[in-house]
This record gives C-alpha cells, structure tokens and sequence, in this order.
C-alpha cells in the first residue's frame, strides 16, 4: 500500500456510499486493447473535481495530461460538456455524454479535512453502459497533492487497459547548464511529468549515468569528484551516500540486479579492455562475467535475473550479446548494420530497447531478447540512452538539439513521441519503479 494514502473500499459503487448498480455484463464495459498494432485513442471526459476550490481544477487537469501524454486516449474539450457536474456522487445524465462522444467519464470531489488532509475522490464511469467501473477515494497531506492526481491517472489507466499506469513514478536525471565547454552537470529528479524537480548534487563534479534501484528509493551513479569515475549509491530522501568501491581503472555503467542486492557494471583495466563485474552489496565481493580482448559495456539484467543484455566490440563493432546472469552462454543477438549500444532490459521482459548509430543517423530500438522482431521507434541527431517506464510500454532518452539535450519518450507503436519539459538541458534519464 503506499504509504501516504489510506484508499477505502473502491471498485464497486456501493463502496462510495453509492446505490449499488445492477452489475453488467464484462462484455458491455468499454476497454482498450494495448496489444493490438494501432490503438485508437480512447474519447474521456474528465470534470473539474468538486470542491478544493482551485485544487480540484488543478487535479483534474493533471489527471487529464497524464492520459493524453499517454497516446492512448483523447480528452475531450470542456467547452463540449452538456451536463455540469455539481453532485459527484449522483450517477451523471448518461445520453449528455453520448452525445459527445464521451466513451468514458471521470467525475471526482477534493476536500480539507478536519486535520488538515486533504481527501480526494473519483469516480470512473462507462457512458454507454450506464454504469459506474471504478472509484475511490484517498487521504493526502499537502505535500502530496499532485502524486494523488497521478495515482487517480494510474487507476483509469490500469481499470481500462489492464495494465499497470506509470504515471506516479519520477525520473533521476543529468541537468545540465551553463555554456557548452564549460556545462554544469547537476544529478536531479523529478515527477515523469517534468515537476517538482529537486537537485540532488551541485553540480562541482561531473555525474553521469544515475539508475534507479528496482525496490527501494535509491540510485547508483558515477561521479568524477575524486578525479577518477566512482561508483555511488545515494539513498534519495535522506541523502545518504557511499561508496560502492574503488576499483583500478574506470568504472562505466553501473546499473542495479533485480533484487537490488548487486550493482553489475564495466570496469576498465590497464590493458586497455573494459569487462563485466558483478557486486554483491551486502558482501562487497565482486565476481568477473566476462574476460574478453574486446570492451563489454552496458550490462542490464533481464527482470529475473537470469540473464544479462550487454554491448561488446569482440566481433569487430559494438554490438547486442545476451548472457547468463552468472556469466555463462554469451550470445550475440543484434545483427542489423551498424553500431549498438545502451542496450536496457523491458521491466516486462519480453524486449530489449537499444541505441542504434547508421547512415550518419541515432535510432532508438527495440527487439525481442532472442534479437528478432528489431523495430525503430524514433530517429534523430545524437539520440541514446533509453529507459522504460515500469509498465514496458513507453521509453524515455536524450536527444541532442539546439545546443544542448533534451528529454523525449515515445510509446512502443513510435508514434506518440513527446518532449519532457526540463527548465535546463537534460540527459542521462532513468524511470523509478512506481512509488510505494
């Protein structure tokens, strides 16, 4: 459950205080197929939540960003509204949102309570059935006001796709500033959304590459503070710090086991070859995957942690291998012309996105872990660096352009591509798991 919000008994109508509506069939509910090629986005209308004064527009309108950010439904315009919801309680005058289209209906309430919560409730309705899919309500302090929006987001989109939201999750990044040979490089974080952005690091030396651990609230990154790339792991709301290791030459990558007990990553030795290393965080032993003349870089575990995704240049260009967690059976998978590289396992575990550089180009991939089906979802000027939502159904990567990086993430059809807004330049992203 997540910590700050107490949700009530939800899903059905009565659970609200509501009379019960006669369940109907499964069948008569509108939903969305997420795994067909095209999905038609969705019409929804979402109301202004009563009460809260502003804070029930400002809730609404997050609630409506997020879904449309997501490709997969289309607002619709509240100039269009017939009906004005004055009573989120009452089940709404259906054939007024019919008749505009409207498959789907978010009505909802925010209130202060007496010590000083806020309360906030919602209510999913299918216009065409007559009927109410979802609703709950959640308690919330002050602080909290937008990720209560964004789990609301996550609810509608799991209750009509069926799948896991990713809207109450952040994103650690490089924000960079300041003039191009002489850029400030700061390790930030914020909402998916670009809000609430707070600095972790102050930018006095280089930080690149931050990953997220897949169950705790903490990342591994590298710093150049010591004047040599050290391996951190930083626990974000406490600031707490330390050092992972100090190895004999450069440390690239690092990346965290599904488990959250292992840091894997490329370390560089005097010959010139960098190779794969595993550590074990609680013993701090290190244990040697790979051992070729060549540079393996970019290790990703796949979500079991069986296996790992990796680049390596032993075939004479970079390209995708796949391995044994432990090291075993390495098997080059990638055979598309052109350099590969930021290979990243989906949290779904069915494909490995990829940076792809051809014909004077850098495309962002994905493929299926045995390196068939590869597909490019967007190209550009120096792109790389994907990361994937918790869901595995949107990526977000840095693109260079107008002097400096920029976020973007697209959706796995590749044509729902969208610019993060970032008050400096951005690169480096890594998606959180969705917040507890």
């Amino acid at each position: 459950m997540r910590s700050f919000l107490k949700p009530l008994l939800a899903i059905a109508a009565m659970a609200l205080g509501m009379t019960a509506v006669v369940p109907m069939p499964a069948w008569a509910l509108v939903e969305l197929n997420v795994n067909k090629g095209n999905v038609e986005p969705l019409p929804i209308a979402i109301t202004d939540f009563q009460g809260g004064d502003a804070l029930g527009a400002q809730i609404s309108e997050i609630v409506t960003a997020d879904l449309k950010r997501s490709g997969l439904f289309a607002p619709i315009d509240k100039s269009a509204f017939i009906e004005k919801i004055t009573n989120p309680d009452a089940a709404p005058r259906f054939d007024d949102w019919k008749v505009i289209n409207a498959q789907a209906l978010v009505t909802g309430s925010v209130s202060k309570e007496a010590d000083g919560r806020i309360r906030a409730q919602y209510r999913l309705w299918d216009t065409f059935a007559g009927q109410q899919m979802a609703g709950e309500q959640f308690f919330a302090n002050d602080a909290n006001q937008r990720r209560v929006a964004h789990i609301i987001a996550d609810a509608i989109y799991e209750r009509l796709t069926g799948e896991k939201g990713y809207f109450d999750t952040r994103v650690v990044f490089i924000d960079e500033s300041g003039a191009k040979n002489a850029r400030k490089k700061r390790l930030a974080i914020m909402d998916q959304d670009g809000a609430n952005v707070r600095y972790l690091s102050n930018g006095k030396s280089i930080v690149l590459t931050p990953r997220f651990s897949p169950n705790r609230q903490e990342i591994t990154y590298m710093s150049y503070e010591s004047g040599q790339p050290r391996v951190y792991l930083l626990q974000i709301e406490t600031g707490q710090r330390e050092l992972v290791g100090n190895f004999p030459g450069m440390t690239f990558a690092p990346r965290f086991s599904p488990d959250g007990q292992k840091v894997i990553m490329s370390l560089l030795r005097d010959d010139g070859n960098s190779n794969i290393f595993a550590m074990d965080l609680r013993s701090r032993s290190t244990t040697r995957l790979t051992n070729s003349a060549a540079i393996d870089t970019s290790p990703s575990y796949s979500p079991d942690g069986s296996k790992v995704v990796f680049t390596s240049d032993r075939g004479g260009r970079a390209q995708i291998y796949v391995m044994g967690a432990d090291g075993s059976g390495q098997t080059r998978i990638s055979f598309g012309d052109g350099v590969y590289s930021t290979p990243v396992w989906s949290p779904r575990g069915d494909l490995i996105a990829f940076t792809k550089q051809t014909g004077g180009e850098f495309q962002i991939g994905v493929m299926k872990t045995d390196g068939s089906g590869e597909r490019i979802l967007s190209s550009g000027f120096q792109q790389e660096g994907p990361t994937w939502a918790p869901n595995g159904r949107v990526l977000m990567f840095f693109r260079d352009s107008a002097g400096g990086p920029k976020l973007i993430s697209v959706d796995l059809t590749g044509r729902n591509e969208q610019s993060i807004p970032t008050a400096n330049f951005a690169s480096d992203p890594a998606w959180s798991p969705l917040l507890e």
